[in-house]
């Protein structure tokens, strides 16, 4: 059962889960509901849409729309004020059921159909569709955080002006 495409896909889900929540980490909970700098979603709204949507695409994954009809996904955009915890456990919620579903995943699967929006595609392009779209949402987390943390920011992967002294000892590439 080779599962070496697969994989590499969930590594690369991990690893931006990961970047979010480092970011997420630096934030106070007010921080985390307030629009960023400039206006736009907050941290809280993004993190109720990357949930909303995982959770939705992942349930049935190859056996029922990705589009659920029980997803609102209207309401994930709305304003919130949120703790940190209740944050982190909606966040949870998606991730967990997209890396439950990828641990079910095979290679051999990665060109069987699957349906999202009435719209079939093959499994390996759903996945890397839902990897983009997380990927773009994680870096609004980022930005938005950052933009927050001003100079109190810590960087997530190599600082400015630190590239030589990374590319010596390049650990964020390991794992």
């Amino acid at each position: 059962m080779e599962r070496q495409m697969i994989e590499a896909i969930e590594g690369e889900f991990r690893r931006y889960k990961a970047l979010g929540e480092k970011a997420i980490a630096q934030l106070d909970g007010a921080t985390l509901s307030a629009p960023p700098p400039g206006g736009g979603n907050s941290i809280a709204t993004i993190c109720w849409h990357i949930s909303g949507n995982l959770r939705s695409r992942f349930t049935d994954f190859l056996t029922t729309d990705g589009e659920k009809p029980w997803r609102q996904r209207d309401e994930e955009f709305e304003a919130r004020a949120v703790t940190r915890d209740a944050l982190l456990e909606q966040w949870e919620q998606g991730w967990s059921m997209l890396l439950a579903t990828l641990g079910t995943l095979t290679d051999a699967e990665l060109e069987r159909t699957v349906t999202i929006r009435a719209q079939p595609l093959s499994v390996r392009v759903a996945l890397l569709r839902s990897l983009a779209h997380v990927s773009y949402h994680v870096g609004q987390i980022v930005y938005a955080a950052k933009a927050a943390r001003g100079d109190d920011w810590k960087y997530l992967s190599i600082a400015p002006g630190q590239s030589e002294q990374y590319n010596r000892n390049p650990t964020l590439e390991k794992g």
